[in-house]
């Protein structure tokens, strides 16, 4: 197959941010599209693309086998970061299109495959608070966040390096900068605000129908500190 891979706009955003001639694991590949796209594109670029169960392995090895890239990407199965070997060489982790503790907690079991690693690119579709958390306490700096629409679905890309400024603000809580993130606050772009608007009605209704409840004290707390958060990044 000779034609070239076409990306939605979250994994085009994503391909973006990998290094040129980059060698990266692509974790939960989803038929292996990033990895095409981006050694299509960069002729030095090589990647292991990992999926954690048979039918889905199956398919990417099919989309790598179509657009004749089996000599530079290869295609392993595997839970998590456990596919790499002491001998795999890359330095950059693609992990999208998970929920946040998922993503987290693939990083905390693969702690020790993070020496060698200078980039972490994670689109986390919910919780992204919990993998700016491990960001902050794993040594990674938090350089860059993307957030985007595209067909009804909001998305957050957040790009984490070892060696980096820090994004967070002194004049603001680490709290709320997790739970916003401090880059993607501070822009207050169209889909920031139309996420935050979404989660403002969410957590007043939920308010509404727990208030009154004996035994929701901490839920009640929570939820309210959340609301004045929302309304002062809102305003």
């Amino acid at each position: 197959m000779s034609t070239y891979v076409k990306l939605s706009k979250r994994l085009h955003t994503i391909a973006n941010f990998l290094s040129e001639g980059t060698f990266f694991i692509d974790v939960g590949s989803d038929h292996g599209y990033l990895p095409c796209y981006v050694c299509q594109k960069d002729p030095n670029a090589k990647a292991i693309a990992s999926e954690v169960r048979e039918g889905p392995f199956l398919r990417t090895k099919d989309t790598v086998h179509q657009y004749n890239l089996t000599d530079r990407i290869d295609v392993r199965l595997g839970d998590g970061l456990s596919v790499l070997t002491d001998q795999d060489n890359i330095s950059e982790i693609v992990i999208a299109g998970m929920g946040g503790t998922l993503i987290t907690e693939i990083l905390q079991v693969g702690k020790d495959k993070l020496i060698h690693i200078d980039k972490i690119i994670a689109q986390p579709n919910n919780h992204a608070e919990r993998v700016r958390k491990f960001f902050l306490e794993n040594g990674f700096h938090l350089v860059d966040e993307v957030i985007l629409e595209e067909n009804d679905h909001i998305y957050e890309i957040l790009v984490a390096k070892k060696n980096g400024s820090s994004s967070y603000r002194e004049d603001e809580t680490i709290e709320k900068q997790l739970y916003f993130g401090p880059i993607l606050m501070k822009e207050k772009s169209i889909p920031f605000q139309k996420k935050w608007q979404f989660e403002k009605e969410k957590y007043e209704k939920i308010l509404k129908q727990i208030e009154h409840k004996q035994g929701n004290e901490d839920k009640i707390r929570s939820f309210k500190q959340k609301l004045r958060w929302i309304e002062e990044v809102l305003t």
